[in-house]
């Protein structure tokens, strides 16, 4: 089940980032401040557990996906999914007229879903991800208004 995010839910999408090197890392501390920093998060709760989770930020008409993760066990089970369409419907009743995000450009899986949903490649920042240095691939979906 998609659910927003609450901060007793940091310390288990602190577990996910942990074992997802691709994703951003974010402290414990910063998960906690998501909502004070005006950012909008959603979970996805199997059974009591958290398994995955979304955030992004938005400003005017406009939302980055700020991090997405799925534990590696429940990948490619349509959790992601799920999260993304929510993201979108919430979005869309916002009035959001374009998403975008970075994606570290070694991570294929990630690059073929969001192109999967809509998402187009749009440029390339150089040396924008950390450990290892990699450059980010930009994309970007527009929403019908």
């Amino acid at each position: 089940m998609v659910r927003k995010f609450e901060v007793r839910d940091a310390p288990a999408v602190e577990a996910i980032l942990a074992k997802s090197p691709e994703a951003a890392a974010w402290t414990l501390n910063s998960l906690e401040r998501l909502r004070l920093r005006g950012e909008v998060a959603w979970v996805i709760d199997t059974s009591g557990a958290v398994c995955g989770f979304l955030v992004i930020r938005t400003v005017a008409q406009e939302a980055e996906i700020l991090n997405l993760s799925v534990d590696p066990v429940r990948r490619r089970t349509g959790n992601a999914t799920a999260l993304l369409l929510e993201a979108l419907k919430e979005c869309r009743e916002l009035r959001v007229k374009k998403i975008f995000l970075e994606v570290r450009e070694s991570n294929v899986p990630a690059i073929s879903f969001y192109e999967k949903h809509g998402f187009v490649k749009n440029g390339r920042r150089p040396a924008y991800y950390q450990n290892p240095s990699e450059a980010a691939v930009l994309m970007m979906r527009e929403l019908p208004g």
